[in-house]
């Protein structure tokens, strides 16, 4: 007996207008492997979807650069993304540091080695939770009108930028590894400012096919001159102390043809500056710059980055027609010297810790995976398969779709495609205040050619699924007409692998074009009508495809490289053709060899470890306020001398002689609670962190033997009125006061090669 459906329905539309290219990267700053068009960015002569990724170069020690990008190589990202900080390299005025992990040059050499093209941000104002935007201190004191086209401002910022294309000047031009380059950030009624500062550094000598700046806030632009790329966070430490989870969080995880952001940097515009939202500009696509790959933590607002909700806004952008998906952080890190990031001290609204900016990032501060590495795997791997077809498909929104952002109860779902073919687009995942489930439902798709619907009977979309099922998707000759599993990626050469993903709770159907032939473990099997295939199923169609369908658990384990496919809890990538991983333990990693997936066998030179290490207390924490100080609302981080009056302190034994070998990693592990944490090193702090539940991670690789290691803990008390996660918040307001280190272990993790 069938149920009766709900069916949600939507016509397929294009409305874009006709194609164009624009001067950029066509007429001038022509580039051999990157153009823009109207419609997509191409890369190599196709149309693609390129994925960037944030990696600070001067927030990371040297040493780890090369591997980083490879890892970000290995997970789909196709550009990586890095500020310049002025305050950085010339903190004072005429003595600028390109040396050790400031050393750009270096950094883009390794990036050129690596194979990954740069986008750089040259500002000169950056933001990126950097003192003063990333503007020296001497320049603020200068006689100068900052982020305006005050000549005395113009002539030390073209003097920047004739450092930086002295470094860098190489790398640009036709050929070169620098393929955009963003001027400003966050400036928001001054378009005449961004175009000078284009041209002051097109005259250092700095190219790139692409010109991009930040278009959020209602920005105004040049127009045509700049890129405009937008953004997209599921929380922000930005927002009021006890504000709600604001709409403009709320408003990327509902499909709509709205681009603009007013949320992201709200806290450092004017408060009477009207937001207007504007029209894209139609030279360009839709595009990103800034979609969260986790989030940073502010004293008075620690929010979590859940994988899901980092994923599922990834989804949706890409659901709403994104051309380039740009992730801020990517690979999170530390400040290279003390007091170099944002606090109430020096003018901003928010209290950010000293040194920690590891940002809860696909990878974080010690280049470990992040909660969000999983999720933008999957993403990256589906764009990397499909984003030649995706780049020239349109999105048409439901007729049912939401009209509130509060509507809980809507099914949140759009459709990209070309008009023939496409994919449909759901996303039933929000933290906070969860969407419900979608019960009898079934998705009707008008095409100009004719109806279709999916699936061919109702069932329920569970709440928390976040999916990309394919519409009369042609791969390798096999025609799927639709499917409820989410397409992740395709391997192999001539007889190809396509994974499919099977969500929890709704059954993973697929319904095959032209009834091709099929077989099953080896024995024909019937491919007339919707199949069901169950999680493990590996699927031969027409001796032209395998389909491997894979449950929730085994999809977060894939990794896809260099034509082949993996399974492997710790980070893999490729070196020279070699598979390489990072572990404290032989990986357990396996490869696809078209039928099943056979173990990796690996080895290693290395002595890894993970021991816990002794701890002694001397000295018990003090009682402490609720609240040490504020600033424009917002509770201040202690001070110095409030922190070190009220800290517990507990010594650290590490081993007199470390083991470690060369490219070895060794990390403490601190699992703790309380509210502020330094590390200090015979007396001298090298590290801090704002406790939000999780553990903390701290590369101590390069610290000097025999140093002395101490943990300072300020207490939490239940009174504080910070903004915590829930799960936190509960643990405080249980106990009353928190204030412990739970356990600390050294870990020390190797390069694995396999053989």
């Amino acid at each position: 007996m069938f149920r009766t459906a709900t069916e949600h329905t939507v016509r397929v539309r294009d409305t874009r207008p006709p194609q164009a290219e624009p001067a950029m990267s066509n007429a001038v700053d022509r580039h051999a492997r990157l153009r823009v068009t109207s419609r997509w960015i191409e890369v190599d002569g196709h149309p693609a979807i390129p994925v960037s990724g944030e990696l600070h170069y001067s927030r990371v020690p040297s040493d780890r650069w090369e591997e980083e990008l490879r890892l970000l190589v290995a997970t789909g990202i196709t550009l990586v993304s890095t500020y310049v900080f002025w305050i950085h390299h010339e903190p004072v005025r005429g003595t600028v540091d390109f040396t050790g992990r400031l050393d750009l040059e270096r950094f883009l050499e390794t990036a050129e080695r690596v194979g990954i093209d740069v986008v750089l941000r040259i500002g000169p104002w950056v933001h990126a939770e950097v003192r003063n935007g990333g503007l020296p201190d001497w320049l603020l004191d200068s006689d100068s009108i900052q982020r305006t086209d005050d000549a005395a401002y113009l002539d030390l910022v073209a003097a920047w930028f004739r450092e930086i294309a002295g470094q860098i000047g190489r790398f640009c031009g036709p050929d070169g590894r620098i393929v955009g380059i963003q001027i400003e950030n966050e400036l928001y009624d001054q378009p005449d400012h961004i175009l000078t500062l284009k041209r002051l550094a097109r005259a250092a000598g700095l190219s790139a096919p692409l010109w991009t700046a930040t278009a959020w806030g209602g920005a105004v632009l040049p127009r045509h001159e700049v890129f405009p790329l937008y953004s997209g966070y599921a929380d922000g430490f930005w927002a009021g102390q006890g504000s709600r989870w604001d709409d403009s969080f709320r408003d990327h995880f509902t499909f709509t043809n709205v681009w603009d952001d007013p949320g992201v940097g709200g806290d450092q515009r004017e408060a009477e500056l009207e937001i207007t939202v504007r029209d894209l500009d139609p030279e360009f696509p839709p595009a990103t710059c800034e979609l969260g790959g986790g989030m940073a933590t502010a004293y008075h607002r620690r929010p979590i980055a859940r994988g899901n909700d980092i994923a599922a806004v990834a989804n949706v952008k890409v659901g709403n027609g994104s051309l380039w998906q740009g992730f801020y952080m990517y690979a999170g890190g530390i400040n290279p010297a003390d007091d170099l990031q944002e606090s109430h001290a020096t003018g901003y609204p928010n209290d950010l810790p000293r040194f920690d900016y590891d940002f809860q990032a696909a990878f974080g501060a010690t280049g470990q995976p992040g909660p969000s590495l999983a999720g933008l795997r999957e993403h990256n791997a589906f764009l990397a398969a499909f984003g030649e077809r995706l780049a020239d498909m349109f999105t048409s929104l439901p007729d049912d779709a939401p009209v509130a952002i509060h509507d809980l109860d809507t099914l949140r779902w759009a459709v990209r495609s070309n008009g023939r073919s496409g994919f449909i687009f759901l996303n039933t995942h929000q933290p906070h205040e969860p969407l419900s489930a979608i019960a009898d439902a079934q998705l009707r798709i008008s095409f100009d050619d004719g109806d279709l619907l999916v699936p061919d009977r109702p069932v329920t979309i569970p709440s928390g699924v976040i999916a990309r099922w394919p519409l009369r998707l042609d791969v390798a000759g096999v025609r799927i007409e639709w499917a409820t599993a989410s397409v992740i990626g395709l391997v192999g050469g001539d007889l190809p692998t396509l994974v499919l993903r099977a969500h929890d709770g709704i059954p993973a159907q697929v319904l095959f074009g032209d009834d091709p032939s099929g077989s099953l473990g080896g024995q024909p099997y019937s491919l007339h009508g919707p199949r069901v295939l169950n999680p493990g199923t590996v699927l031969l169609v027409g001796e032209r495809l395998r389909v491997l369908v894979v449950d929730d658990f085994q999809a977060e384990q894939l990794w896809f490289l260099g034509g082949e496919l993996f399974t492997s809890a710790v980070p893999v990538w490729l070196e020279n053709g070699t598979l390489l991983a990072r572990s404290a333990a032989s990986p357990d990693t396996a490869r696809w060899n078209g039928e099943v997936f056979e173990t990796v066998a690996f080895t290693t030179y290395s002595n890894t470890s993970e021991n816990s290490l002794p701890l002694q207390k001397l000295r018990d924490e003090k009682r402490v306020p609720d609240r040490y100080g504020e600033y424009q609302g917002r509770s201040s981080a202690p001070s110095d001398d409030q922190f070190n009056e009220v800290a517990a302190v507990w010594r650290i034994d590490l081993p007199v002689h470390d083991p470690a070998e060369p490219g070895d990693r060794v990390e403490i592990v601190l699992a703790w609670e309380g509210d502020v944490a330094q590390l200090r090193a015979d007396g001298k702090l090298i590290n801090d962190r704002f406790w939000d539940g999780r553990d903390w991670r701290i590369d101590v690789t390069h610290l000097a033997p025999g140093v002395h290691l101490t943990v300072h803990i300020a207490p939490l008390s239940a009174g504080s009125t910070i903004d915590l996660d829930a799960t936190a918040r509960a643990r405080v307001d249980t106990a009353g006061t928190l204030c412990a280190v739970l356990g600390a272990h050294r870990v020390v993790t190797a390069r694995w090669v396999s053989h």
